[in-house]
């Protein structure tokens, strides 16, 4: 029996190294397949901020795959295409985006930057495990959705309350 497509999900953030990070391996650890999380920055910092992977390591995911990329990647021929695309940030969410392949659903879920967290290693820690929650919170709303049967409108009126 063939199996169907999962939906692709694109998460945007200025950077790609925290809150675009997370989301993308959270969605991939949760969602037994029905998902494909992906991520990608206007302006990648070219690496993943060191405490999100050991916040992702710490609640057991796989971090090896995970990588700081242009958002460019995404809009290319031969690019995965999205069928949702949610800025994670508020400055990505600003900016203009790229032309996606598919014209993918495009929301905006905000989320408070944990890089921008000063203190000790514990308390940035903290942080990014309380922005962990926060995402996680929100892709379990996302995967509880049957995405696979709403109308278009009627999914992106869902995606947007979520935010």
């Amino acid at each position: 029996m063939p199996t169907a497509k999962p939906t692709h999900v694109l998460f945007l953030c200025t950077g790609n190294s925290a809150r675009s990070i997370l989301s993308e391996s959270i969605l991939n650890h949760r969602s037994a397949g029905r998902f494909r999380g992906f991520s990608a920055g206007s302006q990648p910092k070219g690496q993943v901020n060191p405490l999100a992977l050991a916040t992702l390591r710490q609640r057991g995911h796989d971090t090896g795959y995970l990588r700081s990329k242009s958002w460019h990647e995404f809009a290319t021929a031969g690019a995965p295409e999205m069928d949702i695309v949610v800025t994670v940030c508020g400055s990505a969410a600003s900016e203009v985006c790229p032309v996606w392949p598919g014209q993918p659903l495009q929301v905006h879920w905000g989320f408070d930057d944990p890089s921008d967290v000063e203190g000790n290693e514990a308390q940035r820690l903290q942080a990014f495990s309380h922005t962990f929650d926060l995402i996680e919170q929100r892709l379990q709303l996302l995967l509880a959705l049957s995405v696979e049967n709403l109308a278009r409108t009627e999914l992106l009126g869902k995606l947007r309350a979520m935010g």
